[in-house]
This record gives structure tokens, C-alpha cells and sequence, in this order.
């Protein structure tokens, strides 16, 4: 089998914990319907939607912005052993 090596790409992360705000990181719910209405009830999730669909984010998970502007959750072990932070020339 060949082996790959992963193109150098700097992107953009943040790490997300709940009460921070990040564009597309939002709260999930359960349809709820009593018969006459219905309505959306948080469930306490929060999810992003991604290329391959919507995707529950955890605390602590790293939202990487992609490099075409597509968004997608990364467990904390998972980030720190792919990427390695880019000190920015000012």
C-alpha cells in the first residue's frame, strides 16, 4: 500500500467550550409535538453542520476552519497530533 503524507496547509482553529460563541456552532433540540403545535426543545447539544452533515461538537473539541471556508469539529488529542500552532509575522 502507498503512504501519504498531508500537505502543509495552515488553517484556522478554536477551541469551543460551551457559552463561547463560534460561527456555526448552535444549539440542537427535539422536535416536540403536542398534538396541536410543535417546537423545537434544547436537548443540551450543540452541533455544526459540515460538508458530510451536521456533527455534535463537545467542550473542548477545536473548530477548524477548512481552506475553502467549510467548518468541522476535532477532538482535543486528535488536533494536537496533527497540527502545531503558526506564529504569525505582524
Amino acid at each position: 500500500m502507498a503512504k501519504y503524507r498531508k500537505k502543509p496547509v495552515v488553517v484556522e482553529a478554536e477551541q469551543w467550550f460551551p457559552g463561547k460563541h463560534i460561527d456555526g456552532v448552535n444549539p440542537g433540540g427535539d422536535i416536540v409535538f403536542d398534538g396541536l403545535k410543535k417546537w423545537v426543545e434544547p436537548n443540551g447539544k450543540y452541533y455544526i453542520s459540515t460538508l458530510e452533515g451536521d456533527m455534535e461538537v463537545s467542550p473542548g473539541d477545536y473548530i477548524i476552519t477548512g481552506v475553502k471556508g467549510e467548518k468541522y469539529p476535532c477532538k482535543p488529542d486528535i488536533f494536537e497530533a496533527t497540527y502545531e500552532k503558526v506564529e504569525q509575522k505582524h
